[in-house]
C-alpha cells in the first residue's frame, strides 16, 4: 500500500517557486510581528507587576477600593492597625514594619512634550525597611525626614520635566528638590516619593491612601483578611502585595490581548488568502505531476496530506520570519497610561519563551488555514484530467 508523497516533493516545490513563497513567508511573518511585539509590550507590562509584588507584605485599603488611589484611612485607624495588628512583623526594636502612605497622581509634563499622571506618593521611614535590598539609590541619597527633598523613580528621569538629580519639581506651590534616583523592581520606579508629612501639606491629603506592612512568617493572610473585613473598630481590606499588583493589571493587559487579536485576525485574513493564492498557483501549475501521483496509486488523503504539509512549511517559515523581526524589540523601554490608576507606567517590551511558541501557533495555523482548500482541490482530482494538462 502506498502512504505519503516523499516530503522532499513539497519542500522542493516550495524552493522552485521562490518570489510567491517569500510573498508568502513575508505576510505570514509581518502579521505575526506585530502579534507578537503587542503580546511582548502585554507581557513587559504584567511582569513590572508581577515581580515587584510580595506575598509577605500585605496592604490594609478603605474596604471597597479597588487601589490605594480610591482608598482612604484616617490616621487614627493606621495608628490602631499599627498596634493591635498581632501579625504585623516587628524589627530588632520592637517597632512594627508598617507604614502609612499617601498616593495621588498629579499632572506632569512629559520632555518629549504633552502632560501625564505621575504617581506621587508621601511615605514613612518603615517603606524603606519594607522594600529592603528591592529599592535601590542609584544617583544621590534618599531624602530626609520631614524636608522638602524627594527621590525619583529612575524610570521618571529621562521621561518627565524637572525629575533629574538636583532639580526642583513644585508640587501645588511647594517646591521640593529631588535628592535621589532609585531603582525598583516594579511599579515604583516610575513614581516619586517625598516625606509623608510634607506630602501630605503639600498634596492637600490629611490622613493616608493605605498602610503597608510586613508580616510574620507563617501567617494565615485568608484568615486575617476575613478577620479584619469584620473587625467592628478598624474595618478595612487585606491584600497581598502580589495580588494586589497583579489586580492593577487588569484593564490594560485585557485591552491589549483585544488589540493584539483585533489586528491578528484583520493582518491574518490577508495572510490567508496570500497563502491560499500561493498554493492554488502552485497547483494549477503541477496539475501533471498531482495526476502523476493519482494514477500511480497515491490515495486522494495522502495527497492531500502533502500538500497541507506543504502549506504548514509555509507558515513555519512565516513564524520564524516574525520573531526574527521582534526580538530585536526585547529590552527596550516604553511607557503607557494604566488604565487601572490612570498613570503613567515605564516598561520594557519582553519578548518571553511563551510569546514566541504563541506566535509560532499562530503562524502555522495561518498557514493551515490557507492551504486547506488548495490542499482538498489538488486530492480530488480526477488522474486522467490531471494528466492531459501541461
Amino acid at each position: 500500500m502506498i502512504g505519503l508523497p516523499p516530503l522532499g516533493y513539497n519542500l522542493r516545490s516550495l524552493w522552485v517557486r521562490k518570489a510567491s513563497t517569500l510573498l508568502t513567508v513575508v505576510g505570514i511573518g509581518a502579521t505575526v510581528a506585530v502579534l507578537a511585539g503587542i503580546l511582548a509590550l502585554q507581557q513587559g507590562f504584567a511582569s513590572l507587576y508581577e515581580q515587584g509584588g510580595r506575598d509577605d507584605v500585605l496592604l490594609f485599603l478603605r474596604p471597597g477600593a479597588t487601589s490605594e488611589g480610591e482608598s482612604g484611612l484616617r490616621i487614627e485607624t493606621v495608628d490602631i492597625l499599627k498596634k493591635s495588628v498581632n501579625e504585623i512583623a516587628r524589627d530588632e526594636q520592637g517597632r512594627p514594619l508598617a507604614s502609612g502612605e499617601i498616593y495621588l497622581a498629579v499632572r506632569r509634563q512629559k520632555l518629549d512634550g504633552g502632560e501625564t499622571n505621575v504617581p506621587i506618593r508621601g511615605v514613612e521611614q518603615e517603606s524603606f525597611a519594607i522594600a529592603g535590598d528591592a529599592l535601590k539609590i542609584v544617583e544621590g541619597r534618599a531624602f530626609a525626614p520631614g524636608t522638602d527633598e524627594v527621590i525619583v523613580g529612575r524610570a521618571l528621569t529621562n521621561r518627565i520635566r524637572n525629575c533629574s538629580l538636583g532639580s526642583t519639581i513644585v508640587f501645588n506651590t511647594t517646591p521640593f528638590k529631588v535628592v535621589g534616583v532609585f531603582d525598583y523592581d516594579g511599579p515604583f520606579r516610575s513614581e516619586v516619593w517625598g516625606p509623608h508629612s510634607r506630602m501630605s501639606e503639600a498634596l492637600e491629603r490629611p490622613g493616608f491612601s493605605r498602610l503597608i506592612a510586613r508580616v510574620k512568617p507563617g501567617v494565615d493572610v485568608k484568615a486575617l483578611t476575613e478577620r479584619m473585613k469584620n473587625d467592628k473598630r478598624t474595618p478595612t481590606k487585606v491584600l497581598d502585595e502580589q495580588t494586589y499588583l497583579r489586580s492593577q493589571t487588569a484593564a490594560l493587559s485585557v485591552t491589549l490581548w483585544v488589540l493584539g487579536a483585533f489586528l491578528a485576525a484583520i493582518m491574518g485574513t490577508a495572510a490567508v488568502f496570500t497563502g491560499t493564492n500561493t498554493m492554488l498557483a502552485a497547483i494549477a501549475a503541477r496539475s501533471h505531476e498531482i495526476g502523476v501521483l493519482l494514477a500511480i496509486g497515491f490515495r486522494p488523503f495522502p495527497v492531500f496530506l502533502s500538500f497541507m504539509f506543504e502549506a504548514l512549511a509555509l507558515g513555519l517559515l512565516g513564524g520564524l520570519v516574525g520573531c526574527l523581526l521582534v526580538l530585536p524589540l526585547h529590552g527596550i523601554d516604553t511607557g503607557t497610561t494604566n488604565f487601572q490608576t490612570f498613570t503613567e507606567v515605564a516598561f520594557a517590551f519582553r519578548v518571553t519563551p511563551a510569546v514566541l511558541v504563541v506566535s509560532v501557533c499562530f503562524a502555522s495555523a495561518l498557514g493551515l488555514l490557507g492551504g486547506v482548500f488548495p490542499a482538498w482541490s489538488a486530492a480530488m482530482k480526477d488522474p486522467v484530467d490531471a494528466l492531459r494538462r501541461r
